[in-house]
């Protein structure tokens, strides 16, 4: 297969990327890993006007941990996710997400932003932003825009992101690096997740002060769970079980070719129970649940 025709397009500063997003506007895409628009291309689901590489661009490789919150470039690949010191540091919940997405090859190209500006609904990344209360920043000539991630994410490959706009960073903030889970279920090693789950909490005196629970393959974008949330601060022995269920009662998952809605609710109380345990037990609460 082959790409339609295109202008390629290889600024080497960042005002220089914006003019040209600016003039294409939404006949653009941009390249960052390339690991979901290279087959996008050859298969002609995507027919640009202009594909705009950022490989070029410098400062968007950058990983910063200051000031309560890890800030990642958007042209950081997942493999470095999963070895930066940084991150293993103050956000070791995005490095175990990353040993989760796809292969070793492509997490030695696809990169975070990439993935998160990509919006696929069954992705890690965009849970994990979720989970940890995280941010992406967005640039355009008309200036730079923080967008929350509970807001970002719109609906299936749909973002907040305006068409002249580019992910420039993401922040996931560190208060959750001690208390964290997450599991997945997948067909097989290496596939989109089925049902993917991501806790993180802050603890005070032994106990959940605050929990957010991020699911992702259940819906047309990731969601969190406010319900599960709620469970795990009450703070019951059996705190992780009633965060799973209440997770399976609260959420209508999708049906596709890849699970019905009856299994995902049975994968969103398994994958909750399990992500929660680990978040509890990291500071020996929840020891008694199932």
């Amino acid at each position: 297969m082959k790409p339609p025709r295109f202008a390629y397009c290889a600024p080497q500063t960042l005002p220089e990327l914006l003019e040209i997003l600016s003039e294409a506007g939404d006949e653009a895409v941009v390249l960052a890993g390339g690991q979901s628009l290279l087959p996008m291309l050859n298969l002609r689901l995507a027919a640009p006007s202009h594909v705009i590489d950022l490989d070029r661009v410098p400062g968007l490789d950058r990983i910063d941990g200051a000031n309560g919150c890890v800030e990642v470039g958007a042209m950081v690949t997942h493999r470095r996710m999963e070895t930066d010191p940084v991150v293993a540091a103050s956000a070791p919940l995005a490095r175990c997400a990353a040993g989760f997405v796809g292969y070793r090859a492509i997490r030695n190209r696809g990169t975070v932003g990439g993935s998160v500006a990509h919006a696929d609904p069954a992705a890690e990344w965009p849970i994990v932003l979720l989970a940890l209360d995280g941010a992406v920043d967005l640039a355009s000539v008309r200036g730079w825009r923080s967008v929350a991630a509970e807001d970002f994410f719109e609906s299936v490959y749909t973002t907040a992101k305006r068409p002249d706009e580019v992910v420039t960073s993401l922040s996931f903030g560190s208060r959750f690096a001690h208390s964290w889970g997450f599991s997945e279920f997948q067909r097989r090693v290496g596939d989109f997740a089925t049902v993917a789950v991501a806790v993180a909490c802050v603890m005070e005196s032994g106990e959940v002060a605050e929990a957010r629970v991020a699911i992702a393959g259940v819906a047309d974008r990731p969601v969190r769970c406010p319900e599960a949330e709620a469970a795990l601060v009450a703070g019951s022995r059996s705190a992780a079980s009633d965060a799973a269920a209440a997770a399976r009662d609260s959420i209508e998952p999708i049906s596709d070719i890849h699970g019905s809605s009856s299994f995902r609710k049975r994968l969103i109380y398994a994958e909750t129970q399990r992500a929660a345990l680990q978040a509890l037990r990291a500071n020996g609460a929840g020891a008694d649940d199932g």
